[in-house]
């Protein structure tokens, strides 16, 4: 029996963390949920939005009967993994800044993280820089702006490269004559903006997407091994909190990642 999943963001981004389960689990029954309802999470309130997510999250898995799931939103994961954890019996893996491997792979000790202004501030984005980057120079960048514009161009809508540029400017800093050489990216909607953010960098950078790493933690948790090559994608659905259809401009994102929009 293939693995039954919830994948739950607040937007569309965390279809970039779904596109990486896909490719090592085609198999997998899986239900995307986009809380277009409550987004962007990053103008919210730490306790307002747990109790929001946390309050959301039983009935989705009362309606989905997930084997695990997955949040696939940085904001969120640094907030509601322990009252998620202590109210039901089943795996949740999140998706929190990839810190410590981009310390580990900075040569020049200065690193730079792209967030919203919700994890940039959560005391558990400073926990990891604590414990995993302590020989670092750490700039947090917590923008209102990069994911809404990241969901803009994922629409097909036409997007200044002026604007991306602006948003992702304070992370690259120059510190004892070091300059910033890698780029967390902090919010699943990033990842699909890296050949604009490539494209209006200061200089180049290497940037660190988490997708992968919370795939194989995936398989990991539920014990499985990476379907064999040639697996056809089992058909799933994509949910909008809101009720409303999805966006005719986001089929051919849905087809891509094998999901077919319907209505919460």
């Amino acid at each position: 029996m293939s693995a039954r999943l919830l994948v739950f963001d607040s937007g569309i981004g965390g279809l970039s963390v779904l596109r990486e389960i896909r490719r090592q689990l085609p198999s997998a029954d899986i239900a995307y949920v986009a809380d277009d309802a409550g987004f962007p999470y990053g103008d919210w309130e730490a306790e307002p939005l747990s109790d929001h997510i946390v309050s959301l999250m039983g009935r989705l898995i009362e309606h989905h009967r997930p084997d695990a799931v997955v949040i696939a939103c940085n904001t969120a994961s640094t907030l509601v993994l322990p009252p998620l954890r202590a109210a039901h019996a089943l795996p949740f893996i999140g998706t929190v800044p990839a810190i410590k491997p981009a310390a580990e792979r900075s040569g020049s000790h200065v690193v730079g993280v792209l967030a919203t202004p919700g994890t940039m501030k959560r005391d558990y984005t400073r926990e990891l820089i604590r414990d995993f980057a302590r020989d670092c120079h750490v700039r947090l960048v917590g923008s209102s702006e990069l994911a809404p514009l990241a969901e803009a161009v994922m629409r097909g809508e036409s997007v200044a490269d002026a604007a991306i540029r602006t948003e992702i400017e304070p992370a690259f800093i120059e510190v004892d004559g070091k300059r910033t050489d890698t780029i967390v990216l902090a919010c699943t909607h990033y990842p699909f903006l890296i050949d604009r953010l490539k494209a209006v960098a200061p200089w180049p950078v290497a940037w660190i997407d988490p997708s992968e790493a919370i795939a194989r933690r995936v398989l990991s948790v539920l014990e499985l091994a990476r379907d064999a090559d040639g697996v056809a994608a089992r058909p799933g659905r994509a949910y909008l909190t809101s009720g409303k259809p999805w966006p005719r401009q986001l089929t051919p994102v849905l087809a891509e990642m094998g999901l077919e929009g319907e209505p919460s």
